[in-house]
């Protein structure tokens, strides 16, 4: 995959299965999706990969890209498996993530990293990061790709507040490569660091980075591919068969739900949302600064309930949450040799490129030309309806306005527009035939005269 390509995304269009509905464009939190001539399109610097439209879609015309189990075994000599915490609760009735990650190697990984390991990394990080940083509080997670690119494009105030910290993914992929090379003597070019993802925005990460120079994962997977296959290998299993590959503890493992990171922090003075239009709610709030200033730590997921509502995931996030609780219950709270991995691996967990704001929204090229694209957007906007209803493409009369300003729609897309103009072209109508009637009759009284 080609690296740093801004506006990069995972998610995308079947057109083959878009019937034109509207249920996409009313709830993309960005409204980033408009229907014209029939068929959905996406703009592609409002879309921040968040999976909204992949689950409302009836048709499955929204879909994610990612790559297959094959394609990956046969690119790469080598490949890891780096398995997301939100994996081990898919599944029924195991508590023992050995098991699964014995089950991983079965399918035909060689090696194994978890992310909870790295994510135990990243909790110590943060934790230091906060307290050497109280100006800024609170600092905003940056865990979930969707929230930090909905920051940089519609909340420019807070990009202050973004902890700039590499997420656990990432730091797993490092410590994975570099395991790999050591014991294997291959390249690092040899070796495929894969991911098992629950979510289109990391497969977007892979390529467009936040943060990075370029993303150390090689490739992804999605969770609900290679379900079947592993739940087949798992079955397959004995007791002796089963490896002791777990190295990650309740903190690590926990990050797979809605506060699990912030739980990680050791403090109550933190804020947890899950679902996107929460997500969206708590900026704002942050934004018009209505929140406590004791909160130290703001922990957002675009997903409701956290990673395990990911578009990849196989199990209903509710019931992936208690199976997460039942799993982490008998486990230390961190397992992960975190003084060994600083001292035999390098570790850049920092942000090497800081994360700015870019105005996706802005209207004009200059301040002088928004204002007055503004301005006609708001007198096209006293000409409509203000239905929001989605009926023109477009999910607001707002959005529609804007499309118009810029060229890409026309004031008659608006179906109660049309209708109001088509009533006084009626009447119109009516008048000149009824006129054209009286004349006739005029005229015809005229002719019997003569």
């Amino acid at each position: 995959m080609e690296k740093n390509v801004q506006f990069y995304h995972s998610v995308y269009l079947d057109g083959k299965n878009c019937k034109g509905c509207i249920n996409c464009i009313k709830r993309c939190p960005t409204k980033a999706i408009r229907v014209r001539k029939g068929m959905a399109r996406i703009i592609r610097q409002y879309c921040i990969d968040c999976g909204e439209c992949i689950r409302q879609c009836p048709y499955d015309a929204k879909k994610t890209k990612r790559h297959k189990l094959d394609y990956v075994f046969e690119k790469y000599k080598y490949t890891v498996a780096l398995p997301p915490p939100e994996l081990y609760s898919q599944f029924n009735n195991i508590t023992d993530t050995n098991i699964i990650l014995t089950g991983l190697k079965k399918l035909g990984f060689d090696d194994v990293f978890e992310v909870s390991a790295a994510a135990e990394l990243v909790s110590e990080a943060t934790r230091n990061f906060i307290k050497e940083n109280e100006d800024k509080w609170p600092l905003v997670s940056t865990a979930c790709p969707s929230v930090t690119r909905l920051i940089r494009a519609r909340f420019p105030g807070l990009v202050s507040h973004l902890l700039p910290i590499v997420s656990p993914v990432e730091v797993a992929a490092s410590i994975a490569k570099q395991r790999a090379v050591k014991e294997t003597g291959l390249s690092p070019e040899e070796i495929g660091v894969v991911f098992i993802s629950s979510c289109a925005s990391r497969v977007a990460n892979i390529v467009d980075t936040i943060g990075m120079n370029y993303s150390p994962v090689d490739d992804a997977v999605a969770i609900k591919d290679i379900y079947p296959a592993l739940v087949a290998a798992m079955s397959k299993l004995t007791e002796d068969d089963i490896e002791d590959l777990t190295i990650s503890g309740k903190i690590g493992v926990g990050w797979g739900i809605s506060g699990g990171e912030a739980k990680g922090l050791f403090t109550y003075e933190y804020l947890a949302a899950d679902g996107i239009e929460n997500v969206i709610n708590v900026l704002e709030e942050l934004e018009d600064e209505k929140l406590s200033d004791r909160i130290r730590f703001i922990e957002l997921n675009a997903c409701s309930g956290g990673c395990v509502g990911g578009t990849l995931t196989v199990e209903n996030p509710y019931i992936a949450t208690s199976k997460n609780h039942r799993i982490t219950k008998d486990k230390e709270i961190a397992i992960a040799k975190i003084e060994d991995y600083k001292k035999e691996y390098r570790l850049d967990m920092s942000w090497t490129i800081p994360v700015e704001y870019i105005p996706v929204y802005q209207l004009g090229d200059s301040m002088i030309e928004s204002m007055t694209m503004m301005s006609e957007r708001e007198e096209i906007l006293k000409e409509l309806p203000g239905l929001d209803c989605g009926a023109c493409g477009a999910p607001t009369c707002k959005s529609l306005a804007e499309d118009v300003v810029r060229g890409y729609a026309k004031k008659e897309d608006c179906i109660y527009l049309m209708r109001s103009e088509f009533s006084e072209l009626r009447d119109e109508y009516r008048e000149l035939r009824q006129r054209s009637q009286l004349f006739a009759e005029t005229h015809e009284d005229d002719h019997k005269e003569e």
